[in-house]
């Protein structure tokens, strides 16, 4: 019987030792790729460290993210990658919070989510279940929002995440939201970046604890 725990023990090993690194695209704007954070402290990357100390090889994330961009720049950014149908392994999407901010009609921002989203699931090698959303979190505590008084923030950014969240359903997605745990985090200045409105390091590992787990059980049903 020893001999056969052993053997099998061994022939995974040896399956896991030999299968290629997992390739993960991020794209989104600020919030993706970390505004006045380290590489090291954004989110896509706590995230891949944690899967790589969980039986899982992932290769550093490609980001494709700037901060302030809208639906239509992260699309038009895509559009001149060399990307081809199926290339990564999974692929997160973050975006939104700047159509809001710059009071774009909220009807653009819901065509080109959808269309985001449906190039996010057609650049997963595995369609739908290789794919997951964030949802935009809140920054209406900030101090940054509280000094330029902009109001109804929450409410605006609520219904960004519901359209958000109908269309991971339609579109068989794992959605993991982000508004209510973000927003009193953004009252706290150790949760924030130094110009008081980005997450620091910290709010992202916070982040990333309350979907990591569930990012792994994805993973594990590809």
């Amino acid at each position: 019987m020893k001999k056969i725990i052993v053997f099998i023990s061994l022939l995974v090993m040896s399956k896991s030792f030999s299968q290629e690194p997992l390739k993960y695209l991020a794209l989104g704007d600020s919030y993706t790729i970390g505004e006045q954070v380290t590489k090291e402290d954004s989110w896509p990357f706590q995230l891949t460290s944690y899967l790589n100390t969980n039986s899982f090889a992932v290769e550093d994330p490609e980001i494709i993210a700037v901060t302030g961009w809208r639906t239509d720049e992260l699309q038009d950014s895509i559009a001149v990658q060399d990307y081809k149908a199926n290339q990564f392994d999974l692929v997160s999407l973050l975006i939104g919070v700047n159509n809001q901010y710059q009071k774009k009609p909220f009807k653009q921002f819901k065509k080109e989510f959808e269309e985001l989203l449906q190039t996010a699931i057609s650049l997963s090698a595995h369609d739908e279940k290789g794919v997951f959303i964030v949802g935009i979190p809140d920054y209406s505590l900030s101090k940054f929002a509280r000094d330029e008084k902009l109001k109804r923030v929450s409410s605006r950014l609520k219904r960004y995440n519901r359209y958000i969240q109908k269309m991971s359903q339609r579109y068989g997605v794992a959605f993991y939201p982000l508004q209510k745990l973000s927003k009193p985090l953004h009252k706290d200045q150790d949760m924030l970046a130094e110009d008081l409105l980005h997450p620091s390091g910290e709010q992202y590992r916070v982040w990333v604890d309350s979907f990591k787990d569930r990012v792994v059980e994805q993973l594990n049903n590809l």
